[in-house]
């Protein structure tokens, strides 16, 4: 590869994890001997049960599929986009890949040879990390017990059934019992028994020693090799491994299969000299496998009522929390609840065709608003339309009436879980977004070619649709249908000028524009703003299958590089104001759209006021690219 090239592909591979860990001149190294191949639509790079390549990928441009059999049926575990890794398999394995990937549109990728980016992950810990989590995050084997080596000896690890593994806290016994090493075996045997409790901790002064479990017991005593009288400390297990409170599930599973331990000794700090705040069992890990997203998924399948939906919900709610306030990358949390947010749905339609019976005719449903773009972290409100095949005069009646029973159940059990009824009727209950496949396509057609006469300003969202449920070729037609209308100039007039009109973060002064009770709408005057000029600039640029903002943003960068920089600070500052949206609402219970500035850190306030400059940016490139003013 020419040393241009290289340094293209270097320059590109430095924004993205876990590239951006290395300096320029290893990334050279790398992309000196990096393959570049080129997927059509529906080409497979690897399938189920296909033999490990030598190398891994990274999506350069498309959407790339991974998906896996389950229940006898093909299931999307993920979707990958620009930046992101995947086929980290023979990384880690040496059995053969256990899921497909198929590009869902026409794709780009770099293959990575394995054998020349192993020293850099041999040298570098954040690399590995990364590896072992975006590993985790694709993987399909939970309950694989055999243990892998990775680069260096020391490091091991369990596949995972996904990355919320890393974040997902644990339920542990936070009233240990703790005994002084002086105190006979008799005393704490006892005390044990008294307490229902198989381990107890060993102190002496202030430092945690050692722990002593019912294994000791049967080992060292009942065999008679100690005396009842003894000291508790000479058959304690000792040294004992410490962790922090808030260790997640996967952390927790790694230091008891680095350490060869079955217990874990929780500390104010994770040392053994602060405060013992509790003790982790082989037990709970168990127990919280139970609630991890993987399980959810298949509790999601096994529900029959919206109350059991609702209880997932819930659970989905808790994993949201966990990741957030870990400070988890958000891309990766808005992929996973994205997922599981529309197997949600997806179960909805058919707890409801099972009580309605078959369609009349083959129909599509889809999610629209932050739903279809995978954003809806907090409960808000649902949005969606149907569409269904086009039929008959003489039917007609009869399959409209169908799908109104149909769409009104889905809302009714949609409700039920928790999501609020759209103020706008935006709901494939209301008519007007129940229809057939040729009024769909009519209807696009006129918000494209006749922007504000057949619509509100509230039409935009139905551009971010995400296929949920029933024949997906529909969503092939729509597309292909929006994308090959040629003349767009109005709409992108009418979308440009909305953009133009949302109402300023900052006034005059710098200074935020506060409401009257003192706080500050941050999705009116920031998220909003960054999702409607990131869609208008993704169509315009003839972005398909990319809805989420952040990859939006991260695909804009590709395909307009002189304003690269402006387009990843605006996907860094999504991520920043939805974070702080999202925290809003989990400490509030609501949809976090008012953030009292004055509780956030001086040092988070003027970072915050920094990063809003970037849509002025975003609102220059927009008056240039479609020749508009603020006044047009």
């Amino acid at each position: 590869m020419k040393d241009s090239i290289s340094e293209t592909v270097a320059n590109f591979l430095k924004d993205f994890k876990p590239f951006s860990f290395l300096n320029f001149e290893e990334l050279k190294v790398i992309a000196k001997k990096i393959r570049v191949i080129h997927l059509n639509k529906n080409e497979s790079l690897f399938k189920i049960n296909d033999s490990l390549h030598d190398y891994f990928y990274v999506v350069n441009s498309g959407v790339v599929h991974l998906t896996v059999i389950s229940d006898a049926e093909e299931t999307l575990l993920n979707k990958c986009y620009i930046g992101d890794v995947f086929g980290l398999r023979p990384f880690f394995a040496k059995n053969n890949y256990q899921m497909t990937a198929k590009a869902n549109e026409e794709s780009m990728l770099y293959a990575v040879p394995i054998d020349v980016f192993k020293p850099f992950v041999s040298q570098n810990s954040e690399v590995l990390n990364f590896l072992l989590q975006s590993f985790a995050q694709n993987s399909t084997n939970p309950t694989d017990k055999i243990n892998q080596e990775l680069i260096s000896d020391s490091v091991q690890f369990i596949e995972f059934q996904n990355d919320l593994s890393f974040f997902q806290t644990l339920n542990y016994n936070r009233k240990p019992l703790i005994v002084e090493h002086n105190q006979t075996i008799r005393e704490v045997a006892i005390a044990m028994s008294d307490n229902l409790l198989d381990n107890a901790f060993v102190k002496e002064t202030d430092t945690v020693i050692g722990i002593v479990t019912d294994a000791d017991f049967r080992l060292k005593v009942a065999t008679g090799k100690h005396a009842i009288h003894s000291h508790i400390d000479k058959i304690m297990t000792y040294p004992v491994i410490t962790v922090t409170e808030n260790i997640s599930l996967a952390e927790a599973q790694l230091v008891m299969l680095s350490h060869k331990v079955h217990h874990l000794c929780v500390t104010l700090d994770g040392t053994a000299h602060t405060e013992i705040k509790g003790v982790i069992t082989q037990n709970d890990l168990v127990e919280a496998q139970a609630n991890s997203p993987g399980v959810l998924l298949k509790e999601i399948k096994r529900s029959g009522t919206a109350q059991q939906l609702k209880s997932i919900r819930y659970a989905l709610a808790d994993i949201i929390q966990q990741a957030v306030t870990k400070n988890i990358p958000l891309q990766h949390i808005f992929n996973v609840s994205g997922e599981i947010t529309l197997s949600i749905i997806r179960r909805s339609i058919e707890i409801a065709i099972l009580e309605l019976g078959s369609p009349p005719v083959p129909f599509a449903f889809f999610s629209i608003g932050s739903q279809g773009r995978k954003e809806q972290l907090l409960l808000t409100d649902y949005d969606n339309f149907l569409v269904y095949h086009d039929v008959d005069i003489q039917k007609n009646r009869i399959v409209k009436d169908y799908f109104s029973q149909l769409t009104k159940r889905i809302n009714e059990i949609l409700e039920k879980i928790g999501y609020k009824h759209c103020e706008y009727n935006h709901n494939a209950h209301n008519l007007q977004w129940c229809k057939s496949l040729s009024e769909w396509i009519k209807q696009y057609e006129n918000w494209i070619n006749t922007p504000g006469e057949y619509t509100n300003e509230h039409c935009s969202i139905f551009f971010d649709f995400e296929f949920v449920y029933g024949d997906q070729n529909i969503e092939s037609e729509i597309t292909e249908a929006i994308f090959s209308i040629k003349n767009k100039t109005l709409f992108f007039d009418y979308l440009g000028n909305d953009a133009l009109r949302k109402p300023a973060p900052l006034n005059f002064f710098k200074k935020f524009n506060e409401e009257d009770n003192g706080t500050f709408n941050i999705k009116a005057k920031a998220i909003d703003q960054l999702v409607d000029i990131g869609r208008l600039l993704a169509f315009h640029h003839g972005l398909k299958g990319v809805n989420n903002s952040f990859y939006r943003y991260k695909e804009l960068a590709i395909k307009d590089a002189d304003n690269a920089e402006i387009y990843l600070n605006a996907a860094d500052v999504f991520l920043q104001v939805s974070r702080l949206r999202t925290l809003e609402g989990l400490k509030n219970d609501n949809i976090g759209i008012f953030i009292d500035i004055e509780n956030l850190s001086k040092s988070d306030k003027e970072k915050l006021k920094e990063s809003l400059h970037v849509l002025k940016d975003l609102e220059e490139i927009v008056k240039d690219t479609f020749q508009l003013t603020q006044f047009s």
